[in-house]
């Protein structure tokens, strides 16, 4: 049986670009939003019962778990039993799942890949699962949106978009490092997006370049920072493990309604943090313990694993290690700082030391502290390259472990 009369239910900027191409390919529909917001020439309703009342299809195109649940809870009781729910927002597998379970074989989880242009288009791609019965009946109502990929169960298709949505901000991500980069070397700005429209970011660079100028136009935000900053904390949740974007994407300076490219071009990291770090650097190449008691707090330990024994220094016991004469090879070594994340008055860093044939990761936990950004803790890694294993003491170690700091 084809579907007549449509609720969508969530009037925000991927429901109100779904309700207005369904409207355009003449459904009969009514839109309600929680705001209570209008959207443009749609037939909109104050009543969300009044809504889905006489729908055949309740749309759901809601922010998260959260407002799904509230929703269906709200207008459970007014759902005609053969009238299907099918569900495009992003949210967890779990509440995914949850909501097939409440709802049983009328609920089709359909989560949609593509923003704003794509639903305005019928180009968005659609992860659908639910009970094969339900899914004919909406599919009229899918083919208008776009393609559509069967997924097994709800809360895989949950989980697939997910994974979907922490592509892009992969590449968001990678884009503003790119763009970070560049400017650090003072690139142009439209000469550097030239280029990167003809390598793998390209077809990001190419859709969000209005936003990436240097004079960036006040474009209509297709997909928001906020909005992917929810689905990699949830994403994050979900798998139970790491996930770099979903910090990086909560703390960027930018308004949580912003578009998405706009995370691309924020400011890099405030050089103030940097410095503790840089002067630890200067104490490796000096071999002066003056500017480790600059970059470190006096409360300071720096510990790691010695020759298969852990070892933890205090800072005055790590700044005796030095005698203020660089080593031997210092022109040969490097260091580099690595990552610098910044949460408020603490901050994390990591930083990659070559030094001969020995390769050291540092790890800093830093906070801001009396106007100034100190290292609080250090903890490092120590990688032989000549055999894999840890190296035995060097000769500048047993020279009371002069020009050695690991």
């Amino acid at each position: 049986m084809t579907p007549h009369s449509i609720a969508v239910l969530g009037l925000g900027r991927m429901g109100t670009a779904i309700a207005t191409r369904l409207v355009d390919n003449d459904w009969d529909l009514v839109g309600w939003t929680r705001s209570g917001r209008t959207a443009g020439a749609l037939e909109t309703t104050d009543d969300p019962n009044h809504a889905v009342a006489k729908a055949d299809v309740v749309l759901l195109a809601l922010f998260d778990g959260r407002a799904c649940r509230q929703v269906v809870d709200q207008v459970r009781d007014s759902l005609r039993t053969d009238t299907i729910v099918l569900n495009t927002s992003t949210i967890a597998p779990e509440e995914a799942a949850r909501l097939a379970r409440q709802l049983g074989t009328r609920y089709v989880h359909a989560p949609v890949l593509g923003s704003v242009p794509a639903a305005a288009a019928g180009a968005l791609r659609i992860l659908a699962a639910g009970d094969q019965d339900a899914l004919d009946r909406v599919r009229p109502v899918l083919d208008v949106l776009g393609t559509v990929r069967r997924v097994d169960d709800a809360a895989t298709a949950a989980a697939l978009k997910l994974i979907a949505n922490s592509s892009l901000a992969g590449a968001v991500l990678a884009l503003r490092d790119s763009l970070r980069q560049a400017d650090a070397l003072g690139l142009p700005r439209a000469q550097v997006l030239g280029v990167l429209e003809l390598g793998q970011l390209g077809g990001l660079v190419a859709r969000k370049r209005s936003f990436l100028t240097d004079t960036p136009t006040a474009g209509t935000a297709e997909f928001t920072i906020g909005a992917l900053a929810k689905d990699m904390a949830l994403l994050a949740t979900a798998s139970d493990t790491p996930l770099r974007s979903a910090a990086d994407l909560a703390d960027t300076p930018a308004a949580p309604e912003a578009d998405i490219a706009v995370a691309a071009t924020v400011p890099t990291v405030d050089v103030a943090v940097l410095e503790p770090l840089r002067a630890y650097i200067r104490g490796h190449a000096t071999g002066d313990p003056t500017h480790f008691r600059d970059a470190f707090l006096p409360t300071a330990h720096i510990e790691g694993i010695r020759n298969g024994a852990f070892v933890s220094w205090r800072l005055a016991e790590y700044c005796a290690l030095f005698d203020g004469r660089p080593a031997p090879d210092e022109p040969a070594r490097s260091r580099r700082i690595d990552a610098v994340d910044v949460h408020g008055t603490v901050a994390t860093a990591s930083m990659t030391l070559r030094h001969g044939t020995d390769t050291f990761t540092d790890i800093f936990l830093l906070v801001h502290i009396d106007g100034n950004w100190r290292i609080a803790n250090k903890a490092y890694h120590r990688h032989s390259r000549s055999d894999g294993t840890a190296p035995a003491v060097s000769r500048a170690e047993r020279r009371s472990f002069v020009g050695q700091a690991e």
